[in-house]
């Protein structure tokens, strides 16, 4: 069970809106911040007065084109908030670039989820499905597990050494 009774979030739209910043800061546990539509000051301004627990990185346009997506702020603000937990909230099609904000070091993601992409709503195109949360979850976890090791040498791996063996034969 979670050490947080009260977990609240707050959408890229509402983070300029410092009233409710300090309102939420007073009522949750644990804080989420979306970054979109806001300037890096306004998103200073934001986190000096509500301390969040964690920052999602977003780009608020729906669906984002993937040149659009700049994952690499992701970097920027574990730089600049060594304390905080970052993420990212996806509005792009596909899940290809929220794996790239995983390995990125996004350690929440956020996507929309829809039962149908095709009804009305201005973020239903850029929502996954059901069965896109199960790609997801997988996706994710491989993730982890293609980046477990710390940087170094190369490591050699049985599977490796198994084939080579095998070539060798045939030689």
């Amino acid at each position: 069970m979670s050490k947080y009774t009260k977990i609240g979030k707050l959408g890229s739209a509402s983070i300029n809106d410092l009233e409710l910043c300090k309102y939420a800061r007073e009522k949750f546990d644990f804080l989420i911040i979306s970054t979109g539509m806001s300037t890096e000051e306004e998103i200073k301004e934001c986190i000096s007065i509500c301390n969040p627990n964690v920052i999602l990185h977003t780009n608020s346009t729906y669906p984002c084109p993937a040149e659009d997506l700049n994952l690499k702020y992701i970097n920027w603000l574990k730089q600049q908030y060594p304390n905080k937990e970052i993420g990212y909230s996806g509005h792009e099609y596909g899940l290809v670039t929220t794996f790239a904000a995983v390995s990125l070091g996004a350690e929440w993601v956020e996507r929309h989820i829809t039962m149908d992409r095709g009804l009305w709503g201005s973020d239903q195109s850029s929502s996954i499905a059901p069965e896109g949360v199960f790609k997801l979850v997988r996706g994710i976890r491989a993730v982890g597990l293609a980046s477990q090791y710390e940087p170094g040498p190369r490591k050699q791996f049985e599977g490796e050494n198994a084939k080579r063996e095998s070539l060798r034969k045939k030689i």
